[in-house]
């Protein structure tokens, strides 16, 4: 674990995986509820958490760097669900990545339990791991200037859900049935770092 200063009341936890990142989220949330951490922010991405607003970084600094962090609790009980059809642009070529027919990328995707590591590229955007290691796909050789709302998508070890067209690199293999981001709603998230996330495939789903 490295800890680094950012600002006056800011610190950068560095850590080595995205599962020590998930755990040291979890526990800081944790402190944070009982009062025995007082933070503005704690924001988790791939391999780091920031906190912001801390009052004395110094000293929060040196007991971070001596804290063993205990594993993430266990899973909430229930997933959130989401509607998808699996008939985005890339299935095909997601397929021939995976080495199975195009209907059977829908059947693997929806096998798999997610879980939002972290949120970040645009609000209500979650980087949801799960996926088993030899199903990870490159990002597209060349970007789409838009791609719509609700695509479902591949990168890497993640899957994510655009909340709002934009211009975007990932492999799109379906259109999910949801709100992302609603600032109407409380809250207004949909996904958040630690909530588990199934996708429930649409009847008459895919390509065949």
């Amino acid at each position: 674990m490295n800890v680094l200063p950012v600002g006056d009341d800011a610190l950068l936890v560095e850590v080595a995986s995205g599962e020590a990142a998930e755990a040291l989220r979890a526990e800081l949330e944790r402190r944070r509820a009982t009062g025995s951490l007082v933070a503005r922010e704690i924001v988790p991405a791939a391999r780091t958490v920031l906190l912001d607003g801390v009052a004395d970084p110094e000293r929060l600094a040196r007991e971070l760097t001596a804290a063993r962090v205990p594993p993430a609790p266990p899973r909430e009980p229930r997933a959130v669900e989401i509607p998808v059809r699996y008939d985005g642009p890339d299935l095909a070529g997601v397929a021939a990545r995976w080495g199975v027919a195009e209907e059977e990328v829908g059947h693997i995707h929806a096998g798999v339990e997610f879980r939002v590591a972290f949120c970040g590229f645009a609000p209500g955007f979650g980087y949801l791991t799960g996926l088993p290691s030899r199903y990870e796909v490159p990002r597209r050789d060349t970007p789409r200037t838009a791609v719509p709302a609700v695509a479902v998508a591949l990168a890497g070890p993640y899957t994510g859900v655009y909340p709002r067209a934009s211009p975007g690199g990932w492999q799109v293999i379906g259109t999910a049935d949801a709100v992302l981001w609603d600032p109407a709603r409380v809250p207004a998230a949909l996904l958040s770092p630690g909530t588990r996330v199934r996708f429930v495939p649409r009847q008459g789903g895919g390509r065949s």
